[in-house]
């Protein structure tokens, strides 16, 4: 936390109510944003630069050569530190189909990180992306890892993570998935559809019994049909979010198009769903318990499936403003105030008095100069 008040000027500043010219942003002693004043008096003077809320990535495995799964401090931190350069300011650790004993070593390194708090960007919590899957679309989850629904097991996780479990994705064709659902929203926890083969109406009543949107959509699932809207159609006609990779590789632009104009920029969310590859040379890589390649940027399997993405989610935002045509404001929200939302977390995703003084600064040809988290200016 900084250790006096501190007051920020900028060249433009996206506060919630729009952007401000030469605007400056007052920290208090906690970290959170005390005043935002038009034009006055200031301490640091960030210069010809844009201050814009913190991006939120709320589906990541990994960077720099790291990766959740490790289950290692020293991963969440590289992790945290490379996210942090490339304008993140809060992240949900994300892991893989593997062995129960990975992912509990997994979930208790993300609580115990949680709790000590990481070098660069905030660790809001663990999001755990199977076993509960099926194996027709399992993409780079292994399918001999894959399990039934338990209950008891859910509550194991939970037992393992306290507070730090945040997201569980499931495919809402396993037995006792309405249960599970249910189960897990009572928790207080935030429950995804993916890697599923689902049909329109199995997927339709998950979200009727309490899940809340679609695990990178159109990836991992039954698509979309004229005569079969699967998991796609039910995700794209419901009031749920929709996880979006926004990367080129993952969905056709036209695609993202198609979705934005079915659920609309309140619903849409870009991620990375980044692994250890993101911001490495090409060469072999491991997803968990899987093999990978990376060439060109891009990772796949030995089948030659996409295993994650290296995508950085400035990037992502710089996609959505190209592809879809929106002004810088509306492609950034994207991935700041619609991730702070899906999660719950209202002290993040836009610039307003209260709310955590964490930001992005950025020059306007959208290069990140710095990032700010809870008031404290990360060195990079």
């Amino acid at each position: 936390m900084p250790c006096k008040p501190l007051r920020l000027r900028a060249a433009r500043v996206l506060a919630e109510q729009g952007w401000l010219e030469h605007a400056v942003v007052e920290i208090d002693t906690a970290g959170l944003i005390a005043a935002i004043v038009p034009q006055g008096e200031f301490d640091l003077d960030l210069g010809p630069v844009w201050l814009m809320p913190a991006l939120i990535d709320s589906h990541v495995h990994g960077a720099a050569g790291f990766d959740t799964m490790d289950a290692s401090s020293e991963a969440l931190d590289q992790i945290s530190m490379h996210f942090a350069r490339f304008g993140v300011g809060a992240f949900l650790a994300t892991t893989v189909t593997a062995p129960l004993p990975a992912i509990e070593a997994a979930l208790r390194e993300v609580k115990a990180s949680r709790e000590r708090g990481l070098p660069g960007a905030e660790l809001i919590g663990s999001y755990l992306e199977g076993p509960y899957f099926t194996a027709k679309c399992c993409g780079a989850h292994p399918v001999q890892w894959m399990r039934p629904l338990d209950i008891a097991e859910l509550q194991h996780w939970l037992d393992i993570a306290g507070d730090s479990l945040h997201t569980v994705a499931l495919a809402p064709e396993l037995a006792g998935s309405d249960e599970a659902i249910a189960w897990l929203r009572r928790k207080g926890i935030r429950v995804l559809i993916g890697h599923s083969d689902a049909s329109y109406d199995q997927t339709r009543q998950a979200l009727h019994a309490g899940a809340q949107g679609i695990v990178h959509c159109y990836n991992g699932m039954r698509g979309l049909h004229h005569r079969d809207p699967g998991v796609v159609g039910a995700g794209l006609t419901s009031a749920c979010d929709i996880e979006m990779i926004a990367d080129g590789h993952h969905v056709h632009p036209a695609a993202v198009q198609i979705a934005l104009s079915c659920c609309g920029e309140e619903r849409l969310v870009l991620i990375t769903d980044a692994m250890r590859a993101t911001g490495m040379a090409d060469g072999p890589y491991q997803l968990g318990e899987m093999p990978v390649t990376m060439q060109n940027g891009v990772v796949r399997t030995e089948a030659g499936g996409l295993a994650g993405s290296t995508l950085h989610l400035i990037d992502a935002v710089r996609h959505a403003k190209e592809w879809l045509g929106l002004p810088l404001e509306r492609a950034w929200a994207l991935a700041s105030r619609n991730p702070a939302r899906s999660l719950g977390l209202s002290n993040l995703g836009s610039i307003a008095i209260g709310k955590k003084a964490s930001f992005t600064v950025i020059t306007p040809e959208l290069d990140v100069v710095e990032t700010w988290v809870k008031g404290v200016r990360i060195v990079c």
